[in-house]
């Protein structure tokens, strides 16, 4: 396993466990970190801050590698997500995270991008699509 591997899987880790295991040592001083539905942080103390403030809200379940695609200084990893709040509101869906990376192996930008799970044919039925009547989701 490369060391950006193990970079990104401390990352998911710290998450699961809910504590900072060496966010310093993952993101540039200047890294700019954007979530699938919009919010972007714009520094590490920034995404610091996100992370302590967001694991008193909330729990991450499941982080789950699937794969990981290297090029240059980028590498792309795809994952599962699940969440759930302390208000009981719980989220799941896939997602894919672009990262490009300094010169010493440091995190200086994130892009993650998510896909709903709940997928179907709409074309299951005939020609004529027939959509779900639901909230889509923010990604």
């Amino acid at each position: 396993m490369s060391e950006r591997e193990r970079k990104i899987q401390l990352w998911f880790e710290m998450w699961l466990k809910q504590r900072d295991l060496g966010i310093a040592d993952i993101f540039d001083d200047n890294a700019v970190y954007i979530e699938s539905w919009r919010p972007k942080y714009e520094s590490i103390n920034a995404i610091k801050h996100w992370f302590d403030e967001w694991n008193t809200r909330g729990k991450v379940i499941v982080w789950k590698i699937k794969q990981f695609f290297h090029k240059n200084n980028q590498t792309v990893v795809e994952w599962y997500f699940k969440s759930k709040m302390n208000d009981g509101i719980s989220d799941e869906f896939d997602g894919i995270s672009l990262i490009v990376w300094t010169k010493d192996n440091k995190i200086k930008l994130l892009k993650e991008f998510g896909c709903n799970i709940d997928n179907y044919n709409p074309y299951q039925d005939g020609e004529k699509p027939k959509f779900k009547e639901k909230q889509i989701n923010w990604f």
